[in-house]
């Protein structure tokens, strides 16, 4: 309930007297021309007594006059200003302190049109509020979640390192657990660093003309020491002389994360292709592979952050390669597809504009 106060008590009363005032002039006015013209056109004359009676009638008349419209006006802004203003109001305030799922119902009746579109647009933004906070939520989740799992390998490691009586070998393979399990910490790090980036439009597209097939086989053969010692056979087919006019630093976190899901995922002895080909203003890039492949069920969220398939943790990664590969292929503007079954493979397909206009319309 709104308390009453001093201030309060005082501008309503001074918007009584105020329009008690302009009723009285307007009235006054009005009189003092109809008399004046009555006795004009009769001959009439006043006495004072006539006067002061006709005066007090007025005044009587303008007080009821004041207090009937007042008294309308009061209940008016009650039921037409107040009561929508409160709803409004406390919605807001919940909002404020949290409660995302609050909302402004629609309000019935003439003259609620404004304030319907005020609500509209405050359950807009509870609404967008809400999925942020969701977000959030879950970011928070997921990095605990993630950081847990080298962080707990590293402290089990470093335990058993303080043994006396290690051996050798032992100690070289507990290091290297730990070695493996800090880069996968930092790999995380740097990666939520450049989705973050990515997402708040703080990293923007440096277009220049290179030869895509040159980076392309530049990043594959980064992994030149993981298809050797796994024994995957790699089958190219690269058209030549494709230029594209993009930003090359990004296009790489493309390629290399595509690539590391690829031989990750493809036993010993499989196979990985790359083929680069043009199609009038685009340049497609396939990498498939001979892997485990995935279903239908993960393939709807592959590129959703920390999502993995793989749920076991067996192999290595932090659900944030196929995410930040989302978002550079939004930014270019391209389109990513994804065509994959469980026991056959996974095949990527990347379509990029050749030239430079859909690079220049992403800035």
């Amino acid at each position: 309930m709104k308390r009453i106060t001093v201030k309060g008590v005082l501008r309503e009363v001074s918007s009584f007297l105020l329009f008690f005032l302009t009723v009285g002039f307007v009235v006054s006015c009005c009189m003092m021309l109809f008399l004046n013209v009555l006795a004009f056109e009769m001959g009439l004359v006043y006495t004072s007594e006539n006067i002061t009676d006709a005066a007090k009638i007025t005044f009587l008349n303008v007080l009821i006059i004041t207090v009937l419209f007042k008294t309308a006006d009061f209940i008016r802004r009650k039921i037409m200003v107040d009561r929508p203003v409160k709803i409004i109001t406390d919605t807001a305030e919940k909002i404020m302190n949290g409660d995302f799922c609050a909302r402004v119902e629609p309000m019935g009746g003439a003259g609620m049109e404004g304030f319907n579109q005020i609500g509209e647009a405050i359950n807009s933004i509870a609404e967008e509020l809400s999925g942020v906070e969701t977000l959030r939520t879950d970011f928070v989740a997921n990095v605990s979640h993630e950081m847990k799992t080298p962080l707990a390998v590293m402290q089990n490691y470093g335990t058993l390192l303080q043994a006396p009586d290690l051996t050798e070998d032992k100690r070289i393979e507990y290091a290297k657990a730990i070695t493996d399990s800090s880069r996968r910490l930092a790999d995380m790090m740097t990666n939520i660093l450049k989705l973050n980036r990515l997402e708040n439009q703080q990293i923007y597209p440096n277009p220049k003309t290179f030869d895509l097939g040159e980076q392309l086989c530049e990043c594959l053969l980064v992994y030149e020491s993981v298809w050797e010692r796994k024994n995957i056979e790699i089958e190219t087919d690269i058209a030549e002389g494709v230029c594209v006019s993009a930003d090359a630093e990004l296009l790489s976190l493309v390629w290399n994360n595509l690539f590391s899901n690829a031989f990750k995922f493809t036993e010993d002895g499989g196979k990985v292709t790359l083929s680069l080909s043009e199609s009038g203003e685009y340049a497609s890039v396939k990498i498939s592979d001979t892997g485990c492949g995935i279903s239908a069920e993960v393939g709807a969220h592959i590129f959703e952050k920390f999502y993995q398939g793989d749920t076991s943790h067996a192999t290595q990664g932090n659900g944030l390669g196929l995410a930040l590969v989302k978002r550079v292929i939004d930014i270019m503007q391209g389109e990513i597809r994804v065509e994959s079954a469980v026991g056959k493979g996974t095949s990527f397909t990347v379509i990029i504009r050749r030239s430079s206009n859909g690079v220049e319309e992403a800035r």
